[in-house]
């Protein structure tokens, strides 16, 4: 998929060492409860399933390029999760510091938009604090429903 600015591709076991570099960085993971990804074979652990969300549901993360470049920026996009219950559409997004206040994460969620509005209803969980997050989802469109546990901590659901 292409917006404005990037090329948003399904994620693939060569995108590794990116994935790594997003999810290893304390920068990336500041609201994160579970804290920087240690190490490489945790990093393909997570990779692995969103490779397998692609094979089984057909969706999942992208990894995220400028239009012109090669480098991964970041990755996210939706995922398939189950929520009180209910299976929806997880919204996710994470870039590189350096990717950060140029709109990239909002024209990545806006585009998962126009992808999830059909297949179902699409989600995002945004930790306490974190308003860079916040921002982006109600940029893209989503507005805050409530408050609920998620992984053990508050969280506040937004809602497309």
């Amino acid at each position: 998929m292409r917006t404005e600015r990037m090329v948003l591709s399904r994620i693939r076991p060569e995108d590794l060492e990116a994935v790594h570099e997003i999810h290893s960085d304390p920068r990336t993971n500041v609201y994160s409860s579970a804290g920087p990804t240690v190490d490489l074979e945790a990093s393909r652990v997570m990779l692995d399933l969103w490779l397998a969300d692609w094979a089984d549901r057909g969706i999942g993360y992208w990894a995220a390029r400028l239009a012109e470049g090669s480098q991964v920026l970041g990755v996210g996009g939706l995922r398939h999760a189950a929520l009180d219950g209910e299976d929806v559409l997880h919204l996710y997004y994470r870039f590189r510091p350096t990717a950060w206040g140029h709109g990239y994460a909002v024209e990545l969620a806006r585009a998962a938009l126009r992808v999830g509005r059909d297949l179902g209803t699409v989600v995002a969980l945004i930790g306490d604090g974190n308003e860079p997050s916040r921002r982006v989802a109600e940029k893209a469109g989503l507005h805050r429903e409530r408050t609920i546990p998620y992984g053990g901590v508050p969280s506040d659901l937004y809602v497309a």
